[in-house]
């Protein structure tokens, strides 16, 4: 299995189903950075991917995992295919491994991962204007789609997400990919 290097202490691999119980604890506490925010409810800080749609993703080569150098999952990356784009569903990185560029190296292992499946875009949905969400995203190439230009699966999941979240703060985002 081919890992690519966030460092040399850090590598990206597809999950297993072992791995499952230490993301969803890597997905809460990832969830502690944005307490301060205010973006999201005391019961969306306290939840996380369920533990059924981690298995399915990780049987379908839909979940990428960070490691440490002794191999335990400190980050993730789960995706899904809709609309003919493979979108970011989350990425999570343990916070006591924040700032090594694990982000990059999982949203670079999520473009890999498009481009092999021969996508042309990377779709996903995030605040504006968070430092390590919006900008983040358009540092690496992404930019906000216009609101009229959205496809019927983006309204419908904004939809949902306008359950539990203030979704005039959030936005979709696209990167077009390539092919050499």
């Amino acid at each position: 299995m081919s890992m690519q290097q966030a460092s040399t202490a850090y590598g990206i691999d597809g999950a297993t189903a072992s791995d499952l119980a230490t993301l969803i604890e890597v997905d809460r506490a990832a969830s502690t950075l944005f307490a301060p925010t205010g973006l999201l409810s005391e019961e969306a800080l306290a939840d996380h991917v369920p533990l059924d749609v981690l298995a399915h993703a990780a049987g379908t080569g839909d979940l990428f995992t960070a490691r440490a150098g002794s191999g335990i999952p400190v980050g993730f990356a789960l995706v899904s295919l809709r609309g003919g784009t493979l979108y970011l569903d989350q990425i999570s990185v343990h916070p006591d491994h924040g700032r090594q560029g694990l982000g990059a190296a999982l949203l670079g292992r999520v473009v890999d991962e498009a481009r092999t499946r021969k996508l042309r875009r990377v779709t996903l949905s995030t605040f504006r204007d968070l430092p390590w969400n919006g900008p983040f995203y358009a540092r690496h190439g992404f930019r906000e789609i216009k609101r009229s230009d959205m496809a019927d699966w983006m309204l419908d999941l904004e939809r949902i997400q306008a359950e539990d979240l203030d979704i005039s703060k959030r936005c979709f985002m696209v990167r077009k990919l390539g092919w050499l």
